[in-house]
């Protein structure tokens, strides 16, 4: 049965038209119906060119008269646009949860259907969405503060998640002993990495190595139980596959995000001139374009899809403001397969255990 999944449709720098591609192109490729969010004259001109040869393809409209900007100030703007599009797609996946609940016990009401969803994808104002998603869709259980988490490739092949990528500036050991929990349950679940190693980023391995928060998380993460927790990592770890789950607090995390990022693009720059600079390396290039492009795909922020908000009671996916067709595609792929996995109560399961643990001590 197909999922329903919202799309900001007036979040990313070049907003609406990489929203309503990247939505066609989810709905023509995965079992999902898309609902985009946004002022109706703006949006119902360009879908209907895309979708001009194919009138039952699942992407609908829905409504809404305002959309938060990357210049606004998050906290302003979430009070004072009453009708942002994030703020009514939010509504839609809150509706989505209450219907799925009412199902559950028993009631004769439908889990999907107009004005529900089990999923939201933004490539707005990322402050703005985690204030509006704690606002409208509230906190999970045993969770403090939610935290973005993002996929890093890794010389391995296999995937490896970071957190938090920006959602805190500050934070304390509990938090980032609850980060710890939401991506082992993450990865476990929608990455499908069986038993994942759990690192704490630090400046060096040794116990005695980082500032006051990372020492003082340290026993708190060995004493966690049902965790694979390996210790302290160093910013290497995030890219050679010995972590599946590296944690940290926001600064620090949302620091190596930006400098991988950076790093990705001077390397990709990089190659593509020295590639194009004589005509043996052109010769070369052509040989290798198979290679070349493999390469590219492997560091391709867009094949990721965004960074999940966890903690928040709900799913809430972040992409790139610079987003693209593709990115908005696989970030609407990423909302389907964090509904799908049930991970937010697996989250609540974990810590409701952890509390029972630490009262019994």
């Amino acid at each position: 049965m197909p999922i329903d999944i919202v799309v900001d449709a007036m979040g990313s720098d070049k907003a609406p038209d990489p929203e309503i591609r990247g939505a066609v192109l989810a709905a023509r490729h995965y079992d999902v119906r898309v609902h985009l969010v946004g002022p109706e004259d703006i949006l119902r001109p360009i879908l209907r060119q895309h979708v001009r040869h194919q009138k039952h393809l699942p992407v609908f409209i829905t409504p809404a008269s305002e959309w938060i900007t990357m210049g606004d100030k998050a906290a302003q703007a979430v009070r004072t646009k009453r009708d942002s599009t994030m703020r009514v797609g939010l509504k839609m996946v809150r509706e989505g949860l209450a219907s799925r609940a009412s199902s559950q016990a028993g009631h004769p009401h439908s889990a999907s259907g107009p004005g529900k969803a089990a999923g939201f994808f933004t490539a707005g104002n990322t402050g703005a969405a985690m204030a509006t998603a704690k606002m409208v869709l509230g906190m999970l259980s045993g969770v403090d503060r939610p935290a973005l988490a993002t996929i890093v490739p890794t010389t391995r092949g296999t995937p490896s998640l970071l957190l938090d990528v920006g959602a805190n500036v500050d934070s304390d050991p509990d938090n980032l002993v609850q980060f710890a929990v939401m991506g082992h349950i993450y990865a476990q679940n929608v990455l499908k990495i069986s038993n994942p190693r759990v690192g704490l980023l630090s400046i060096g391995e040794e116990d005695s190595k980082g500032n006051a928060l990372t020492r003082d998380t340290l026993p708190l993460l060995r004493a966690l139980p049902g965790i694979n927790f390996i210790g302290n990592v160093e910013g290497r770890d995030l890219f050679n596959g010995n972590c599946d789950v590296t944690v940290c607090d926001g600064f620090v995390g949302n620091v190596a995000l930006k400098t991988s990022e950076g790093i990705v693009k001077l390397v990709t720059t990089s190659l593509r001139e020295s590639l194009k600079s004589t005509v043996t390396s052109q010769v070369g290039a052509l040989l290798s374009r198979r290679a070349f492009d493999d390469f590219k795909k492997r560091l391709d922020y867009s094949e990721y899809g965004g960074a999940p908000l966890l903690g928040v009671r709900g799913v809430c996916i972040v992409g790139h403001g610079s987003s693209n067709e593709k990115a908005i595609m696989n970030g609407i792929r990423v909302a389907a397969e964090f509904a799908h996995a049930e991970v937010n109560s697996g989250i609540e399961a974990t810590l409701d255990s952890t509390a029972a643990v630490d009262t019994k001590a």
